[in-house]
């Protein structure tokens, strides 16, 4: 784990977007140890999230002082190992996921806050609704019973062109605020460790940090 990157993240974090939002600093902890993420913990990370759910189960119970989050792609025949266990879901990709999470939800009698996820590149090798589509799938998403749509999520393309990459940012506010008129919004997750600056200052509030703070995955310990 890197203390002083986990310092940095959390002070830039701490000084708010450009639109005087607080920034809220996710921990994506994939294949790492539960003693490494509470130290990272007990440094001052208030926020952890997994992606895979085989892993969420393993570790959930070892966490300690932390929110739990899920970010990855959520498989419609596990989100009852996740619905109400986690405080958000970031990852809700499809109309056939909400509503499996909804019918997991009214199961259980549990609310579960969700984030809609947004291809905001439209990239064929990514998950998510298009940039058109949003609307239209917050319209029906919302009427599904005990989900709770807190805002939207986007992974932004791996590219060094800043410019796109503050373009799409920018986009991906865009459709928060407009959407943020009419429902109750408070999170848009978008950002990860190579681009979380620019994220942040065109308007996310909320970032995924994995290697920056806890280095390099080693994808031999958790397959």
């Amino acid at each position: 784990m890197n203390e002083e990157n986990l310092k940095k993240i959390l002070e830039f974090a701490a000084r708010g977007n450009a639109f005087g939002e607080k920034v809220t600093v996710v921990g994506a902890t994939k294949t790492i140890p539960a003693d490494i993420i509470n130290r990272a913990i007990a440094d001052g990370l208030k926020v952890v999230a997994e992606n895979k759910v085989n892993e969420f189960r393993e570790k959930t119970d070892l966490i300690r002082g932390a929110e739990q989050h899920f970010i990855g792609h959520l498989q419609t025949n596990k989100v009852k190992y996740i619905v109400g266990k986690v405080s958000l879901i970031h990852s809700v990709d499809s109309l056939k996921l909400a509503a499996a999470i909804s019918d997991e939800c009214v199961k259980k009698k549990v609310e579960q806050p969700i984030l809609i996820q947004i291809n905001v590149g439209n990239e064929e090798t990514k998950s998510g609704f298009s940039p058109s589509e949003t609307e239209r799938a917050m319209e029906e998403i919302s009427r599904l019973p005990l989900l709770k749509v807190k805002g939207l999520m986007a992974m932004l393309p791996k590219t060094e062109n800043t410019l796109l990459l503050r373009e799409l940012s920018l986009q991906m506010r865009g459709f928060y605020d407009k959407l943020k008129e009419k429902y109750d919004f408070t999170t848009l997750s978008m950002g990860m460790s190579s681009d979380y600056k620019i994220a942040v200052e065109c308007g996310s509030n909320t970032v995924r940090i994995g290697s920056l703070i806890f280095g390099e995955r080693n994808y031999e310990v958790k397959k």
